[in-house]
């Protein structure tokens, strides 16, 4: 599918594009370009990858002339930039339209202009149910391509999308915030302890994406199934690897946090397909003809659940442990935590 084909990433410098763009240097693909609007972050990836595959290019999602200067002879778009911070979001909510929502149709209108095969949009599991201003405008991103699959042929550009629950130890996320605090002998600040979120790798969110190449049709919404686990038992696994007795401290819950995520809502389980390691949301064809709903409705909603972090399987302390243990950035850490420690002792 990706031989001598151009794969470009907006926001390929993020925790995301980073690992994606390691995933697909390692196929057969012609050319992956860097879309961004940073570039720091570019030219310490183009000095650690020294790969001639990679190309890089400065632009923001907001300027659509960037975007198509960029876009040029490329084939297939994975699209990640945007906003993610909660609380940056509920400060700043404008930005967050500006980048995620409006960005999102200049990256859609662009790649139909230049003949894109196929984009993937990356969405969150904060957009469904949304009560802060980022998932918000995530939710608005979703109806955006979702709207903009219907207006443009298959045969020319499909458009679909995925939806993620808490990558760990990506860039802003609480597994380093605890590690920094561990590391410095601080408590361990926890908004609530039942809270339950979602659990998967960057390495998993790589292939959800792979399978939305592979499998995706225009309109649709690919969700990885996850395991869970509470915010409480996440922080004492933690402890209990680096062999730690932190005080865990309760301050509170932030700006616009859930107690626990969804992945489906009720509606979009309902419609959903079950792919085994995966949902697939088709997307949903009604026209402007509201007139027929008044007589035919969906009984089945009424019965139904949605997904979430709360009703998925929820991993014991143990078995945090040892997902923790698969993601380099934790076995890096420990390794240098008990150098340390054999140092000082």
């Amino acid at each position: 599918m990706f031989q001598n084909k151009t794969l470009m990433i907006t926001g390929g410098t993020g925790s995301f594009g980073n690992a994606v763009m390691e995933r697909f240097l390692d196929i057969d693909i012609k050319e992956i370009r860097i879309f961004s609007r940073d570039e720091k972050k570019q030219d310490d990836m183009r000095k650690k990858y020294n790969n001639d595959k990679l190309k890089f290019y400065l632009g923001d999602v907001r300027n659509s002339a960037s975007l198509k200067n960029a876009m040029y002879g490329v084939d297939y778009i994975f699209h990640a930039a945007a906003l993610k911070q909660v609380p940056s979001c509920e400060f700043f909510p404008l930005e967050a339209v500006k980048t995620n929502i409006l960005g999102t149709e200049n990256v859609l209108n662009t790649a139909i202009e230049c003949g894109v095969k196929k984009v993937i949009c990356l969405s969150t599991d904060k957009a469904a149910y949304p009560i802060n201003a980022m998932g918000i405008s995530k939710a608005m991103m979703e109806k955006v391509f979702v709207a903009k699959s219907k207006t443009v042929s298959p045969e020319k550009t499909v458009i679909c999308g995925t939806r993620y629950g808490n990558v760990m130890a990506s860039r802003g996320s609480v597994i380093p915030l605890f590690i920094d605090q561990i590391k410095n002998g601080l408590p361990l600040t926890i908004t609530n302890p039942q809270m339950t979120r979602f659990l998967m790798s960057l390495e998993e969110a790589v292939e959800l994406v792979l399978f939305a190449f592979e499998h995706a049709e225009s309109g649709d919404i690919m969700v990885q199934k996850s395991p869970a686990s509470t915010i409480g038992d996440l922080a004492q696994a933690l402890k209990e690897l680096f062999n730690v007795d932190n005080e865990i401290k309760i301050i509170g819950t932030r700006h616009g946090e859930k107690r626990y995520e969804t992945l489906l809502t009720k509606e979009e389980y309902a419609a959903a397909e079950d792919l085994g390691g995966f949902f697939k949301v088709p997307a949903d064809q009604r026209d402007l003809n509201y007139n027929k709903y008044f007589e035919e409705g969906h009984p089945e909603l009424s019965n139904n659940k949605e997904y979430n972090s709360d009703n998925t399987r929820q991993l014991y302390i143990e078995e945090i442990k040892e997902t923790l243990l698969q993601l380099d950035y934790i076995q890096a850490e420990l390794k240098e935590w008990n150098k340390n420690i054999h140092i000082m002792n």
